[in-house]
């Protein structure tokens, strides 16, 4: 499989990467079985969040990883947490209240600790903060950070869904490069490439509503890695073969039957075909949709390939 460099480090990690958001839902054995087949396809990159399936789906990854006989190095392991989804200990007392974003140093160690016992591993690859939290005291993520870096809990920090000015900030305290951005970006979700191309008009797509993070990213060389790469809007559902969306199937079927490949995979090289070298993430959990899916990091479309399938998803040309 087609490698990105990750960040400014050395690592090369696979185009494509497992989400495990809906592992919990998964057997071990079933598990273990989705393991086997991203080995086979070449990926070896795995991301997960501390909140997906309230923790179920890191036990289940961390047993899955004991029954494939995964050696820990076959696999970058990262995830994600600051985002506290209980409602039980709101000083209110009132629903809906009760769910925050929690940056502080206090809450950081822990939940890596948790992360780490579920995994039952010894240390991520990566840890993403999740989601921007209003109230981060970036001194505090910048303790939080030394310490898991030399206690070997954690070797390489990013973030997920911040603006460029947020990352700044941010990265004027911590001593470690933020290597990640975790955005959604894909052929339906076309906001941050959109604005640029609409530069000095006055219509909806000119508006910037995410700060440039693409150009930003690859200024500072950040890996941007997409998140719900197959779905529209804000996660509504996939646009994939959905009859609501009948011109890019349409384009995406030509495109995959001329490469021999899935509409899925379509997808996946439309996004890596950006030269912002991209990472994307897959979600499913079903081994044929993980190999069709994977297929696109091998499919180099043209350029007006490319821009066929962004025409076709209600995008125009200026």
């Amino acid at each position: 499989m087609h490698k990105v460099q990750l960040g400014n480090s050395n690592y090369q990690a696979s185009a494509v990467a497992l989400g495990v958001m809906r592992m919990n839902a998964l057997s071990v054995p079933e598990a273990a079985t989705v393991l086997d087949t991203i080995k086979d396809v070449g990926i070896n990159y795995i991301d997960s969040a501390d909140i997906y399936g309230a923790g179920d789906s890191e036990r289940v990854l961390g047993q899955a990883l004991k029954r494939a006989g995964a050696n820990r190095n076959d696999f970058f392991i990262q995830s994600k947490v600051g985002i506290v989804q209980s409602k039980g200990d709101s000083p209110l007392g009132a629903a809906p209240y009760g769910g925050r974003y929690d940056f502080s140093k206090r809450h950081i160690l822990e939940a890596v600790d948790g992360v780490l016992e579920r995994l039952q591993i010894d240390y991520l690859d990566a840890l993403l903060l999740h989601r921007p939290d209003p109230l981060m005291e970036i001194d505090e993520v910048a303790a939080a950070f030394d310490e898991l870096l030399a206690s070997g809990k954690v070797r390489h920090f990013g973030v997920s869904n911040f603006n460029p000015r947020q990352v700044d900030l941010l990265q004027s305290v911590v001593n470690q490069k933020l290597l990640i951005n975790q955005l959604q970006f894909g052929v339906m979700h076309t906001g941050p490439i959109t604005f640029g191309m609409h530069t000095n008009m006055t219509d909806d797509g000119s508006i910037n509503r995410d700060g440039g993070v693409i150009e930003y990213s690859r200024l500072h060389k950040m890996t941007i890695q997409t998140w719900s790469p197959f779905q529209y809007g804000q996660i509504e559902g996939t646009f994939i073969n959905n009859p609501a969306f009948p011109e890019v199937n349409r384009v995406l079927d030509v495109a995959a039957k001329k490469h021999g490949v899935s509409k899925n995979a379509i997808a996946t090289a439309w996004i890596l075909r950006h030269p912002a070298h991209m990472q994307v993430i897959i979600g499913t959990m079903n081994p044929d949709h993980i190999r069709d899916s994977a297929a696109g990091a091998d499919v180099d479309l043209t350029r007006q390939e490319w821009y066929d399938i962004y025409y076709a998803a209600g995008n125009d040309m200026p």
